[in-house]
């Protein structure tokens, strides 16, 4: 996809601002990786913001159903 001319001069302009590059740096610096605790996965977390989410949402849980079958593979 091809930009225009305008849009590609505003984010050369852009890239050289120096206060935009110490917000991205800031922001970087500030990320975390979401449902991660101590280098693991946080499956706790997770399953959490699932459910709050759902519940957000309003989301309708599907009913429980066992799984019959005897010999499953991959």
């Amino acid at each position: 996809m091809k930009i225009s001319q305008d849009a590609e001069k505003e984010l050369i302009e852009l890239a050289k601002s120096d206060a935009f590059r110490k917000e991205m740096d800031l922001l970087g610096a500030r990320w975390k990786v979401p449902f991660m605790k101590d280098g693991e996965v946080d499956v706790d977390a997770y399953i959490e913001f699932v459910t709050l989410f759902n519940e957000f949402i309003n989301h309708e849980p599907k009913p429980f159903k066992p799984l019959i079958d005897r010999e499953m593979k991959l």
